[in-house]
C-alpha cells in the first residue's frame, strides 16, 4: 500500500498548551526513535534517554498527551525478536517507571472501543508514522494514518519533529475529503477477511519460562532486580532450548535458517552448548557491571568497532525471545516483588562485546575483576546454572573456557566520509574581478540594499515625493483620493460612539454656548416628545418590537434628562399595559416574556439613572408594577406603603412566577448595569473612561511606562489614541510608533529594530516619545520573538505593552522595571559626564517647546473583567434540521482538571449560566448544605434588590465556583456535564458609500473576486491577501457596510475588527485556544452589544471542552542572540553619530535577556556566546582588530534574517564562484545572460535563502510532472565545497564554545533520564583493574550527554547529532550558524529542499506551485515575494565596476522575477 499524505511544517505547541490534547502512536515513537541515527543497536539506556527526551520536550512545555500501543502490532515483530523484546520494555517502562497515561487494551484502528475513545478525547493532532520497518507495518500504519484523516484528525510525522526553546515543529497533514473515500475502498478490502495479520507464536516458550519463573520466584521470595531476573531466566531457558535443539539437529541447516541476510558462504558450524555457556558467563559479567557502575564510569567506555560472528544469530535471537516472554510473563504476576527501575538499562550491547574482546583478544593481560564484582556475578552464574538444571556447563572462572572467536571486524568502506576540497584554479586570489567584490574597505551603509535610495527621514522623502506628484493635474487627484482614504479608514478606526480628545480653549467656549442654549433645547424637546409619544405609545401596543425600538431611538439622540425621564415612564406605562392585556388572553397562547424584560428594563433605568427626579407618586407605580408581576418583595422594598385592597382584584394571572432575582439573572443579563463612574475626566470627550482606563491617562500623562493586560475588546487601545493624540498636540517633532504582530503588520516590529540599530538614523530614533506594542505576547511566539525582546530593551522612550493573555504579567514587568533602571541609569551617568555640552545647549533648548522629561516607573495594569460576556453555542445538523445549542463553560470542565489546574481565571459565565449551574448543583446534591444560602432570592447581593448590578451577578459567579472547586475534594460524581439550549444568531443587513473605498481595490490580485462579495456585504480575510484588500475589508467591516467575514487567524491579533457573533467552522490544527482566545475576544462590541455570541459548528465537542477551560500562558523569552545581530551592534556602536547612546543600546540588547533574566547560568552562557560570535567575525573579516565593520559586514548585517546563508553567500562571493558562473554572452551589444547560468544561480540562490523542505516520504511520490520541478538540485559541487570549508571554519570556532558552556551544565541531572528521573550517578569502581581497561576515557566526551556515550558518540559528533547535547545548558545547535547542505530525520532520510522558486522561474506560474510544489496560494505568493526581495540586493555598493558581470546577473534575475510575479495580475 503507498499512500501520499501533503505535508507541512506547522508548530504543533502554541502558548495554550493544555487545549492541545494529542495522541502519540507507540509503535511509531518505537519505530522512530530504535531508527534514530545516533542509536547503536543494544544500547537499552541510550534507547530510552532517546524515548525520555522525546517525551519530555514536549512535557517541559505543558503538552498534554497519551500513548496508545495498539495489541495487533506486536505481532508484527514476531521475526525481529529483538525488536519485540525491546517494545515490551517499552510499555513496562513507561507503565512502571513514569506517569505517562498509555493504553494498550485497544486492539486495533478499526476496533469499536477504539472509535469511542476518539469520540470521547478527540486529540488535536495524532502522531504517527508513515513508515514502519516491514511493508506489513508500514500498511498497518497507513490504515492508522487514513482512519485518523477521515475522522478529521490531523497527522504529524514522528521523524521530522523538530524543537526550540518555546516551540516544538512538525511535518503534519490535515484532513480532506478525498481521505474519506480512500477510507471506504480501504475498508471494502479488509471485509474480504476476518484479520489483516495473523501470525503463529511457538509455544514452547511460554511453558519453559513459566517453570523457571515460578522456580526463581521461590528462589529469590523478597524480590529481585529486573535485570537480575531477566538475565537468569534468559540464560538458563535459552540454555536449555539451545541443548535439545543441538541433540536433534542432524546438521545445522535448522539453525541457519533463522539467520537473516547472510550469503550461503557465510554459514559455518553454530556454537557449540559450551560456546553458548560462555556468552552467557560474559553477559552476567556485563548485568553486574550495569547494576554497579556509575553511568559516569561506562561513559569512558572505549570504542569497539567488531560485530557479533553471524553464527551466534540463532542463540542471540533466542535470548532475546526469552526476554519478550519473560516480560509479558512477569507482567500477569502481582505477587512478587520485582524492582523495575533497572528496566531502561537492561542491555548493553557494546559492554559485552568489549567484554568478549577482552577476553578474546586481550586475554593474556590477566586483570583483575575484583571481589565485588566477582562475587555478584558469581551468585548470578550459579542461579543461572541451578534455573538450567545442567551442572555440566562449569563454574564462572574460567569465565571464558573456549577459544572460538565470537566478534569479526567491521566492513567500512573507504573514504565514505572524507570532504573532497577543491582548489579552486579559474580565479587567482588577486584577481580584480574577485577583488572588485571583496574588498576590506570600511563599511557606511548610506543606501538601502533594496533600492538603492538615500536612507533618509521618511516624512522628508515622502513630502520630496508629494511635491514631485503635485506639478500635474492627474498627481493631484491621486493624492487627494489617498488622504481622502486615510481620512475615512482613521474615523473607522475611532468608531462613532467614543472619542479621546484632550479640550481645548474653542472646545470650553463651545461648552459654555451649549450650556446657554440648554433651556430652548429642553423646551424644543418636549414638543418633539409630545408629537411623538402618541405613535410610539399606539406603536408599542400594535408591535412592541418596533415600537420599543423607536422609543429607544428617542432616548438615545435625547439630550434633556428630563425629557428621557418622561419617555421612559410612558414606555413603562405602555409595557405593563400590554402585558395585562396578554395575561388576560387564553392560556393556550403563549406569554411574550420580552414584555416584562422591557417592563423591568424600564424600571432599572428609572430608578438608577434617574433617581433625583423620582417623586412618591412614582415610586408607588413602581412597586404596584413590581407586585403585580409577582416581585412583592421588591415592592415593598421600594415603596413600603404599597398593599392590596380588599377591593382589589386577584393579580396573581399577571405574576411570571419567579422570583425577582432569578428572573433578573436569567432574562436580564445583558441588561445588568455595571458600576461605572458618573464623574467625567476633563481629558476625554463624549466617553467617560472606567478607573483603570483612567489609571492608563495617568500613565501618559506622567510619561510613565505601562503593561497593560486586558480582555479583548475591554477597551485597553483607547490608551493607544490618547498616547497619540497627546504626542502630536505637543508638537510636530514628537512620533508614536505603534508595533503590531499580525500577518499584516508583519514587518512593523523587525523595521522599528532596523531603525533602532541603524547608526545614520539616530536622530530620528530621538524623536521617538512613546512605543504601543500591541499583542506584547508575541514575546514568547514562535517567530520573531527575539525582535520584540530587542525593541524592548534598547528603546528609551516611554512605552505601552498591550495584551489579553499573559498569565506572569507580574515576571515580565519585573523584567522591564530592571531594565527602566539601567537605562536610567545610563542617562544619569551621561548628564554628569556631558554638563558642559548640555550648559551649551541650554539656550536653544529654551526656545523650544518644553517637552516632559520621561519617567522610568513601569506600572503594571491588570484589569481582569470583559465588558461583555460571552455565551458559546454548538452547531449541528441532525435530520436536516440545523440546530444552536447554548454551550455551558462548565461543561468543559472535569474534576481531574479542576484539582490540577483549578478553574481557569478567564473561564467567565453570564448570570444566566450561573443560575442554571446553581440548578444543576441542586439537582445533583438535594441535600447540599449551602442550598439555601446560594438560592438566588436569598443570596446576600440580591435580596430585596430592584436592581442587581453586574458586580453582584460577578460575586454570585465567584462563590459558586468556589463551591464546585469544594465538591471535587468531596466527591467526584458531584460536579455535571450538561447541555444548555437557545438563542438564534442574526444578521443586519446595511449598505452606503461603498463604492468610493472599492476603489482602492484596483489593481490588486483577483480584486474582481472581492469586489464581488463586497457588494453583497461578505468579506474575506487571510495572511496571503494584499495590503490594500485587507485595509478595505476591515473599514467596510468597521463601517457595517460588509456584516459577514470569513477568516484566518489573521483577525486574531492587532486588528480593530469587534463584532457581535464569532463563528468557528470545522476543526483544524491552527484553531488553538490562543486563536480561540483572541477571535472569541472580538464578539461583543463595548457600547454597541450587551452580549457576545460564539457560535462552534462542526468541531467536536472534546475539543470545544480544551479550548475553553485552558489557562492562559506565561511568557518566556527564547535564544536573543546571533552572530548577524552581533555584527549589527558593532555596526552601530562603530558608525553611530552619539557613540554613548549606541554603545548603551549595544549593552541593554546583551545584558537583558529576558531568557537569562534571573538565570545566572543562561546569562553565563550568552557572554561566552559573544565572544566567540566577535571572534568569528574578526577572523573571517566582518570586523578589524578594532571591531569595526570592514567589507562585506553591510551585506551580511542587511540579510540578517537569512542567517547563516548570508555569510555563505559572502564566502561564495569571496572565493569568485559567481564571476565563474555568471559569464555573460553579448546581444546587440548588450551583456546578457542566458537561462542555462539564470537557472544555474537560482540553484544556488535557493540552495541559500528561502529554504523549505519537504518531508522525506516525498521521495516516494511516484507521479511524474510534465514540466514542474518539486525537489531542488543539490548545489554545484564546486559551490558545495566551499560551503562544507564554511561549515569547517564555523565548526572550529564554535566547538570549542560548547566545549566551555558544557561546564555550566548541571552533571547532577545529567546522569538521570530526563522524564522517569531514574538516577545512574554513584560511586566509580576503582579496584578492578578490567573495568579501568574497558573505560579508560581516551576519547573526548566533554559536551556529550553520558547517555549518547553509551553509542560510542564523542564531542566530534556534536554539530551533527543534536540529541547527544548535554540536556541542561540550554543550547539548541540551530543556534549555531551551520548551512547543512543535506538534512535528515531522526530516522536518516533525507529532507529535500522544495525547488518552488525554480520552478516559478521557469515557468511563471503560482499555480503550478500549488498543484505540484506542496503549497497553497499564499504561501506561494509570499514565498516567491520574499525571494526575489532577496536577490534584489545591490551589489554595486560593494563594487567600484557597474558593469560587473555579478552584478549584472543579479539584476538580470531581479528584473525577471519582478517580471513574472507582477504582471500576472490574476491566476
Amino acid at each position: 500500500m503507498c499512500l501520499i499524505f501533503l505535508f507541512s511544517m506547522v508548530s504543533l505547541l502554541k502558548d495554550f498548551v493544555e487545549s492541545e490534547f494529542f495522541l502519540i502512536d507507540g509503535d511509531s515513537l518505537f519505530i522512530t526513535c530504535v531508527s534514530n541515527v545516533n542509536f547503536k543497536k543494544g544500547q537499552t539506556l541510550h534507547f530510552f534517554y532517546i524515548v525520555e527526551q522525546f517525551l519530555h520536550d514536549f512535557i517541559q512545555k505543558e503538552a498534554k498527551f497519551v500513548i496508545v500501543f495498539f495489541k495487533d502490532a506486536e505481532n508484527m515483530y514476531f521475526s525481529y525478536p529483538e525488536l519485540q523484546a525491546l517494545r515490551m520494555i517499552l510499555i513496562q517502562h513507561l507503565e512502571h517507571n513514569t506517569d505517562v497515561t498509555i493504553h494498550t487494551e485497544f486492539s486495533n484502528c478499526l476496533s469499536p472501543e477504539w472509535e469511542i475513545f476518539l469520540q470521547q478525547c478527540y486529540p488535536y493532532f495524532l502522531i504517527v508514522s508513515e513508515r514502519g520497518i516491514t511493508p506489513c507495518q508500514t500498511d498497518f500504519l497507513n490504515i492508522f494514518i487514513i482512519h485518523a484523516l477521515q475522522k478529521k484528525i490531523s497527522i504529524v510525522q514522528p521523524s521530522g519533529i523538530e524543537s526550540d526553546v518555546l516551540r516544538i515543529y512538525g511535518y503534519c497533514a490535515s484532513s480532506c475529503y478525498s481521505h474519506r473515500l480512500i477510507y471506504r475502498l480501504i475498508i471494502q478490502r479488509l471485509q474480504t477477511g476476518h484479520s489483516l495479520f495473523r501470525f503463529v507464536f511457538k509455544k514452547f516458550f511460554l511453558l519453559q519460562i513459566h517453570q523457571t519463573l515460578s522456580l526463581l520466584q521461590n528462589l529469590w521470595p523478597e524480590g529481585a532486580d529486573i535485570r537480575s531476573v531477566v538475565c537468569s531466566i534468559s540464560c538458563s531457558v535459552t540454555l536449555k532450548l539451545y541443548k535439545k535443539m543441538l541433540h536433534k539437529a542432524e546438521d545445522c541447516e535448522n539453525l541457519n535458517i533463522c539467520t537473516e541476510n547472510h550469503n550461503t558462504q557465510d554459514l559455518k558450524k553454530p556454537p557449540t552448548l559450551k560456546e553458548a555457556a560462555d556468552l552467557c558467563r560474559m553477559l552476567c559479567l556485563t548485568v553486574v557491571l550495569l547494576q554497579r557502575l556509575p553511568l559516569f564510569q561506562r561513559a569512558k567506555s572505549r570504542i569497539i568497532t567488531h560485530v557479533w560472528d553471524s553464527t551466534l544469530s540463532p542463540f542471540l535471537r533466542t535470548l532475546k525471545k526469552c526476554e519478550f516472554f519473560i516480560l509479558k510473563q512477569l507482567e500477569a504476576r502481582n505477587n512478587w516483588n520485582v524492582n523495575f527501575t533497572g528496566l531502561p538499562d537492561l542491555t548493553d550491547n557494546i559492554l559485552w562485546k568489549n567484554i568478549a574482546y577482552y577476553y578474546e583478544i586481550e586475554y593474556r593481560l590477566n586483570l583483575e575483576l575484583g571481589d565485588t564484582l566477582m562475587q555478584e556475578c558469581l551468585k548470578l552464574w550459579n542461579t543461572v546454572l541451578l534455573l538450567s538444571g545442567d551442572g555440566d556447563l562449569g563454574g564462572l572462572i574460567p569465565l571464558r573456557t573456549t577459544s572460538r572467536p565470537f566478534l569479526t571486524q567491521k566492513q567500512t568502506s573507504p573514504g565514505g566520509m572524507c570532504i573532497i576540497m577543491y582548489v579552486f584554479c579559474f580565479f587567482l586570489s588577486d584577481d580584480p574581478a574577485v577583488l572588485s567584490l571583496s574588498k576590506k574597505r570600511e563599511f557606511d551603509e548610506l543606501t538601502h540594499w533594496h533600492s538603492a535610495r538615500p536612507l533618509s527621514d521618511d516624512f522628508e522623502r515622502t513630502r520630496c515625493s508629494s511635491d514631485a506628484k503635485s506639478k500635474d493635474a492627474k498627481g493631484r487627484w491621486e493624492i487627494q483620493k489617498l488622504h481622502h482614504f486615510y481620512h475615512v479608514f482613521g474615523k473607522s478606526l475611532i468608531g462613532s460612539n467614543r472619542s479621546v480628545r484632550i479640550k481645548t480653549n474653542a472646545e470650553k467656549f463651545i461648552e459654555e454656548n451649549q450650556k446657554r442654549q440648554l433651556a430652548k433645547l429642553e423646551k424644543r424637546e418636549e414638543e418633539r416628545w409630545n408629537n411623538l409619544s402618541l405613535y410610539i405609545e399606539k406603536e408599542i401596543k400594535e408591535s412592541p418590537k418596533s415600537g420599543i425600538k423607536r422609543l429607544e431611538d428617542f432616548l438615545q439622540i435625547c439630550p434633556v434628562k428630563s425629557v428621557r425621564f418622561t419617555a421612559e415612564m410612558v414606555g413603562m406605562d405602555a409595557c405593563f399595559k400590554l402585558w395585562m392585556e396578554y395575561c388576560l388572553k387564553t392560556e393556550a397562547e403563549s406569554r411574550d416574556i420580552s414584555i416584562i424584560i422591557n417592563l423591568m428594563k424600564r424600571i432599572h433605568i428609572i430608578h438608577e439613572k434617574y433617581s433625583e427626579l423620582l417623586q412618591n407618586t412614582h415610586r408607588q407605580k413602581l412597586a404596584k408594577y413590581l407586585r403585580y408581576i409577582g416581585f412583592d418583595n421588591l415592592a415593598h422594598s421600594l415603596y413600603p406603603q404599597v398593599a392590596q385592597s380588599a377591593t382589589e382584584k386577584d393579580i396573581s394571572k399577571y405574576s411570571v412566577h419567579m422570583g425577582a432575582a432569578r428572573f433578573q439573572l436569567t432574562y436580564m443579563g445583558p441588561y445588568l448595569f455595571r458600576e461605572e463612574r458618573s464623574d467625567p475626566d476633563p481629558r476625554v470627550q463624549h466617553f467617560i473612561p472606567d478607573t483603570w482606563q483612567r489609571e492608563l491617562l495617568d500613565v501618559v500623562d506622567n510619561n510613565e511606562s505601562a503593561v497593560i493586560v486586558a480582555p479583548t475588546s475591554s477597551g485597553k487601545t483607547y490608551a493607544s489614541y490618547y498616547c497619540m493624540e497627546k504626542i502630536l498636540r505637543e508638537g510636530n517633532e514628537g512620533v508614536v510608533v505603534y508595533v503590531a504582530p499580525t500577518k499584516i503588520l508583519v514587518t512593523v516590529p523587525q523595521c522599528l529594530e532596523i531603525l533602532l540599530l541603524s547608526p545614520h538614523n539616530q536622530k530620528w530614533v530621538k524623536r521617538m516619545r512613546y512605543v504601543i506594542f500591541d499583542e506584547v505576547h508575541c514575546l514568547g511566539g514562535e517567530i520573531g520573538a527575539e525582535v520584540w525582546e530587542h525593541l524592548l530593551v534598547m528603546i528609551r522612550c516611554p512605552f505601552l505593552a498591550l495584551s489579553a493573555t499573559i498569565s506572569n504579567p507580574e515576571h515580565l514587568t519585573e523584567w522591564l522595571v530592571l531594565i527602566k533602571r539601567y537605562w536610567q541609569h545610563v542617562e544619569s551617568t551621561m548628564e554628569n559626564s556631558g554638563s558642559s555640552q548640555n550648559a551649551l545647549k541650554a539656550s536653544k533648548k529654551q526656545q523650544r517647546k518644553r517637552i516632559e522629561k520621561s519617567s522610568h516607573i513601569v506600572r503594571l495594569v491588570w484589569y481582569k473583567e470583559r465588558y461583555n460576556d460571552l455565551e458559546k453555542y454548538v452547531c449541528s445538523l441532525k435530520d436536516n434540521d440545523f440546530l444552536i445549542e447554548h454551550y455551558h463553560p462548565c461543561a468543559a470542565l472535569t474534576v481531574n482538571h479542576i484539582e490540577k489546574y483549578g478553574i481557569p481565571l478567564d473561564l467567565g459565565f453570564s448570570p444566566r449560566e450561573s443560575i442554571l449551574l446553581y440548578d444543576a448543583m441542586v439537582h445533583v446534591w438535594p441535600e447540599w448544605p449551602r442550598m439555601q444560602e446560594l438560592e438566588p432570592e436569598e443570596f446576600s447581593c440580591f435580596k430585596n434588590k430592584v436592581v442587581i448590578m453586574r458586580a453582584d451577578a460577578k460575586k454570585y459567579e465567584e462563590e459558586l465556583k468556589k463551591e464546585v472547586i469544594h465538591w471535587t475534594q468531596l466527591d467526584r460524581t458531584k460536579v455535571l456535564k450538561d447541555k444548555w439550549f437557545n438563542l438564534i444568531w442574526q444578521i443586519i443587513w446595511a449598505f452606503q458609500t461603498l463604492m468610493k473605498i472599492l476603489r482602492r481595490l484596483r489593481g490588486t490580485r483577483q480584486c474582481y473576486k472581492l469586489h464581488s462579495l463586497l457588494r453583497r456585504g461578505i468579506g474575506y480575510h487571510h495572511g496571503s491577501m494584499e495590503y490594500e484588500e485587507r485595509q478595505v475589508v476591515e473599514m467596510l467591516f468597521r463601517l457595517k457596510h460588509i456584516k459577514v467575514v470569513t477568516a484566518t487567524s489573521t483577525l486574531a491579533l492587532g486588528i480593530n475588527m469587534p463584532c457581535k457573533s464569532v463563528v468557528f467552522m470545522e476543526d483544524s490544527v491552527f484553531l488553538d485556544a490562543l486563536n480561540f482566545r483572541q477571535m472569541s475576544g472580538r464578539a461583543g462590541r463595548r457600547g454597541e452589544d450587551l452580549i457576545g455570541n460564539v457560535f462552534f459548528y462542526d468541531i467536536p465537542l472534546p475539543k470545544i471542552q480544551r479550548l475553553l477551560k485552558s489557562n492562559v500562558p506565561k511568557l518566556k523569552g527564547q535564544f536573543p542572540l546571533s552572530i548577524s545581530l552581533v555584527l549589527r551592534l558593532m555596526l552601530l556602536v562603530a558608525k553611530a553619530n552619539d557613540k554613548e547612546d549606541a554603545k548603551a543600546k549595544a549593552l541593554s540588547v546583551l545584558q537583558h535577556s529576558l531568557m537569562s533574566f534571573k538565570r545566572p547560568k543562561i546569562e553565563c552562557m550568552l557572554k561566552f556566546y559573544f565572544i566567540y560570535s566577535l571572534q568569528f567575525l574578526v577572523t573571517e573579516g566582518y570586523l578589524n582588530e578594532e571591531c569595526v565593520p570592514i567589507g562585506y559586514a553591510g551585506l551580511v548585517s542587511h540579510l540578517h534574517y537569512h542567517e547563516p546563508a548570508n555569510f555563505v553567500l559572502v564566502s561564495l562571493l569571496v572565493k569568485g564562484l559567481f564571476h565563474k558562473l555568471c559569464i555573460p554572452i553579448s546581444i546587440d551589444g548588450r551583456k546578457t545572460f542566458s537561462e542555462d547560468v539564470m537557472e544555474t544561480l537560482v540553484v544556488v540562490l535557493a540552495n541559500l535563502f528561502g529554504r523549505r523542505y519537504l518531508p522525506p516520504c516525498v521521495e516516494n511520490f511516484k507521479k511524474k510532472f510534465s514540466l514542474s520541478k518539486v525537489t531542488l538540485d543539490d548545489l554545484p559541487k564546486d559551490f558545495a565545497a566551499v560551503v562544507e570549508e564554511h561549515n569547517n571554519r564555523m565548526q572550529g570556532n564554535f566547538g570549542s564554545f560548547l566545549l566551555t558552556i558544557s561546564k555550566l551544565a548541571d552533571m547532577r541531572k545529567e546522569y538521570q533520564l530526563p522524564l522517569s528521573e531514574i538516577d545512574f550517578s554513584g560511586k566509580e569502581c576503582e579496584d578492578s583493574e578490567l573495568v579501568s581497561h574497558l573505560m579508560p576515557g581516551a576519547e573526548s566526551r566533554t559536551a556529550v550527554s553520558p547517555f549518547a556515550c553509551l553509542s560510542n558518540i564523542t564531542d566530534q559528533d556534536l554539530f551533527d547529532i543534536n540529541v547527544a547535547m548535554l540536556q541542561t545548558i540550554n543550547l539548541n545547535v540551530k543556534n549555531i550558524p551551520l548551512l547543512c547542505l543535506n538534512k535528515y530525520d531522526k530516522t536518516g532520510r533525507k529532507c529535500p529542499l522544495n525547488a518552488y522558486a525554480l520552478n516559478f522561474y521557469k515557468h511563471g506560474s503560482l499555480l503550478a506551485l500549488t498543484l505540484d510544489n506542496w503549497l497553497n496560494m499564499g504561501d506561494a505568493f509570499n514565498l516567491i515575494r520574499d525571494f526575489a526581495l532577496v536577490i534584489q540586493i545591490s551589489l554595486s555598493e560593494l563594487c567600484d565596476d557597474e558593469d560587473d558581470n555579478v552584478v549584472l546577473a543579479f539584476k538580470q534575475l531581479s528584473e525577471a522575477f519582478k517580471t513574472k510575479l507582477w504582471k500576472k495580475r490574476r491566476y
